[in-house]
């Protein structure tokens, strides 16, 4: 399938897990796809990747935490892009501070929130209006299960999972009228980079967590990739303001 031929798309925390298989994913359907990171040398490696493949890619490096750094971002591949405009947005970037309250840190309680709900805020709002002026657009956001439900000790990735669902839901009510559709992924535990550094902080494997989910293993990027170029897709024109779980029927542990 091309169905992301002769668009281009921008995928935050794009050098990640789901992140870069986000990018593939977009890319193999025919996407330009810019792959946003803070750590250049992730987003060089995923952009090149793509580039092997076949596909059109290229990196875009900046912090997502200022809004001046968005906005550049974001006038960069306008002005590069046929139309003028972002066609696909996927706010995707992610930091997961772990604790309870009383064993949270005001630091990290402040980047939990920069990035992961501060950031979709700047992006939004440098993407928008060429989107709006365009006549269509699609942004996808990252949430969690753990923003439906919570999990224990981790409250500030539970809350600001929170905000990412509800900011999901306010925008596309807004913005609907204008033919940009903004929906949300609910992931629960998915294979990535971040999933094995924290069960190993907890001493478990990958197979204590595959016991957990009815289905009998966790996730997969890939998985979540082809959610999310569903929701950016055509095929989903008539899906906004939703939050989908991907979770293989598991509840929250």
């Amino acid at each position: 399938m091309k169905r992301f031929a002769g668009k281009v798309a921008l995928v935050t925390g794009g050098g990640g897990g789901i992140g870069s298989e986000t990018c593939r994913r977009l890319a193999s359907e025919g996407a330009h796809v810019y792959v946003a990171d803070a750590v250049a040398e992730h987003a060089v490696t995923v952009a090149a990747g793509i580039r092997e493949a076949g596909g059109e890619a290229q990196e875009l490096v900046f912090d997502l935490t200022l809004a001046e750094a968005c906005r550049a971002a974001v006038a960069e591949v306008e002005a590069a892009s046929p139309s003028g405009a972002i066609d696909v947005l996927v706010n995707n970037a992610g930091a997961m501070r772990r604790g309870a309250l009383l064993e949270t840190s005001e630091p990290d309680w402040e980047l939990s929130f920069a990035v992961n709900v501060d950031a979709l805020f700047h992006m939004c709002r440098a993407v928008l209006p060429g989107m709006i002026a365009a006549g269509t657009g699609s942004i996808v956001n990252t949430a969690s299960q753990w923003g439906l439900t919570p999990a224990p000790g981790h409250i500030a990735y539970n809350v600001t999972k929170a905000a990412v669902v509800s900011f999901t839901k306010s925008l596309a009510r807004d913005y609907a009228p204008s033919n940009v559709r903004v929906n949300a992924v609910c992931p629960g535990e998915i294979h990535t980079p971040m999933l094995e550094r924290g069960i190993a902080e907890k001493g478990k494997t990958i197979a204590d967590l595959d016991a957990m989910v009815p289905l009998g293993r966790i996730g997969r990027p890939d998985e979540v990739a082809a959610l999310i170029a569903f929701l950016a897709s055509d095929e989903a024109e008539f899906v906004c303001g939703a939050c989908v779980e991907i979770t293989g029927a598991q509840a929250v542990a």
